[in-house]
């Protein structure tokens, strides 16, 4: 059953659409040096950032769920918060209250995947993942306290597969987690019990892919973790040193992936009565290797031989395709979303970004939901993302997916627009900053070009961002606040998001003056919902945040 907005009959309709422009990782700084939104040419926002409606946002932490101020936001939380003007308890927080509570060791799941793995007869309980404390697709905390129960409960044989991280920790701190989590493994083994790492990788080199960009990605994961197949080597630690010491400026997201072996042989391939546990509680890089596992009609890659084994995600990653097909926790009920007002109240809507985001503004945008709340009235489009690092592309398609706006501005069709441009945030996270500081003002062009077409259309345009990223590409001493130096006496380049507030700019040419041009203070991104459907003439549902327009009367 649809549900419709209220009309506001105080609001003097505008000719053209409101146009929501993402513009992902992009915030403001807290230090000058490292921040390339700062540092870069960006005429065009400057301009509308000085002479419209302007506030900022929160964009991390407890504004967009987690479980405290520290935790960065993300993309996938950050457009959940978008577009339902609301704020969930994200999967972060939701993974850390079931292990606290013993609600995932007593669910059904946990105990299928453990029960039969008591007997000592050689079967393996499998954990894949990132492998970090970055807290925006998994937390190691998490990892460790499910090998310690899984000791608990009787599990002889664990193995571990780890997504090095490098993007949302240090660019080159895969040691710092590695060192202690195998001295957390050796404590756990003996007498009767072996836990140790069998394979792993950089998460954009092997298994993290999303969005159907790069398959091959997952078909090299697959051979590691599954077959045992890549560089072998005794030790996840001699690895990281062997591939550092052929590049010594690798950062970990990039490592190749490696094979822990014992005489000859792989320790830890994935075999028939085995149980995989594949941790991240993020969903869109946990579907491609979720479907390797599960779907029996699968064309992606070969995967030579498919395991017959207990698998389960973290959590549900696709709610509506019911992927995984078991999980361990239950991840956030979302309903009543900007989206599906909308489609209730009958407003033709577009929502289009290049594949790297692609799903942020259709399924995390509806609340974690594939597909349309009505096919006659949404258009998506995605726009093929290039193949190549990003540093190498970095204006990315911004141009494209501007040339489609401006049609889409143009046929009338539309009232609603809702875009994601990469480049802040993909960009962003390689760690080079000539890249960073040319994909943005790659993405203010673009900007210019839709501020001519959304005012000749008598529309409104909103320039925002998810969370920051560009913003904070040093790392920074906490206490001093210095740049922190590299032995090549380079500044050491911080690749995650950063904590740092987003803008909300407001560019409506045709105001009637029905708010006042001083936003409102102290708002998180999950404004942004009523700020649209106030935009669009309608009054704002029960239970949203607060729209950032102070009424003028």
């Amino acid at each position: 059953m649809s549900i419709a907005l209220v009309k506001n009959g105080g609001w003097n309709a505008r000719r053209g659409p409101v146009v929501l422009v993402i513009m992902d990782g992009v915030g403001y700084g807290k230090y000058s040096e490292g921040d390339a939104v700062a540092d870069a040419n960006m005429k065009s926002f400057r301009a509308m950032e000085g002479s419209c409606p302007a506030t900022r946002l929160k964009a991390h932490g407890l504004a967009v769920g987690l479980p405290s101020d520290d935790d960065m936001g993300n993309s996938e939380v950050g457009h959940n918060a978008i577009g339902c003007g609301r704020v969930y308890a994200q999967g972060a927080k939701l993974v850390s209250a079931s292990i606290a509570s013993g609600a995932m060791f007593s669910g059904d799941t946990w105990k299928r995947l453990t029960a039969k793995l008591k007997a000592g007869d050689g079967k393996t309980l499998h954990f894949i993942g990132l492998f970090s404390d970055g807290n925006v697709h998994s937390h190691i905390d998490h990892l460790k306290a499910m090998i310690t129960r899984a000791k608990a409960d009787g599990v002889r044989r664990v193995r571990v597969h780890i997504l090095l991280d490098g993007r949302d920790v240090g660019e080159q701190s895969a040691l710092v987690f590695l060192e202690p989590f195998e001295a957390f493994l050796a404590g756990l083994s003996g007498g009767g019990f072996d836990f140790r790492i069998a394979s792993g990788g950089g998460r954009q080199y092997i298994t993290m892919d999303r969005y159907g960009a790069d398959w091959s990605m997952v078909d090299r994961g697959w051979n590691a973790h599954v077959l045992g197949k890549g560089a072998r080597f005794s030790s996840a630690k001699e690895a990281v040193l062997h591939y550092r010491a052929e590049n010594p400026a690798l950062i970990d997201q990039d490592m190749h992936e490696f094979v822990i072996e014992q005489d000859g042989k792989p320790i830890g391939t994935i075999n028939d009565g085995d149980s995989v546990i594949y941790f991240n509680f993020r969903g869109d890089r946990a579907l491609e290797i979720t479907a390797a596992f599960e779907n029996d009609d699968f064309d992606k890659f070969d995967r030579v031989r498919r395991p017959k084994v207990e698998y389960a995600g973290m959590m549900e990653y696709d709610g509506d395709m019911h992927v995984p097909k078991t999980y361990l926790v239950t991840p956030p009920a979302i309903d009543r979303t900007m989206g599906e007002y909308l489609a209730g109240s009958g407003v033709p809507m577009l929502a289009i970004s290049e594949t790297q985001k692609f799903g942020h503004v259709t399924y995390f945008f509806n609340g974690n939901r594939t597909g349309k709340f009505d096919e006659k009235l949404e258009d998506y489009v995605e726009i093929k993302s290039d193949l190549v690092p990003f540093e190498q592309r970095p204006w990315m398609k911004t141009a494209e997916i501007t040339d489609t706006v401006i049609k889409a501005i143009e046929s009338g069709k539309y009232r609603f627009i809702r875009l994601n441009f990469p480049n802040g945030d993909m960009v962003g996270h390689t760690g080079v900053y000539q890249a960073v500081v040319c994909g943005l003002e790659g993405m203010d062009l673009q900007l210019g070009r839709l501020k001519k077409a959304v005012a000749k259309a008598g529309g409104v345009m909103i320039l925002t961002a998810d969370h920051g990223n560009s913003d904070d590409m040093y790392e920074h001493d906490k206490k001093s606040g210095a740049v922190t130096i590299k032995a090549d006496g380079e500044p050491r380049a911080k690749t995650s998001h950063s904590l740092n507030p987003v803008p909300c700019v407001i560019f409506d040419p045709e105001s009637k003056g029905e708010y006042k041009p001083g936003l409102r203070e102290g708002l998180g991104i999950s404004s942004l919902a009523a700020t649209c459907i106030e935009l669009l003439g309608f009054v704002a549902p029960d239970g949203y945040d607060p729209s950032v327009l102070v009424p003028a009367v």
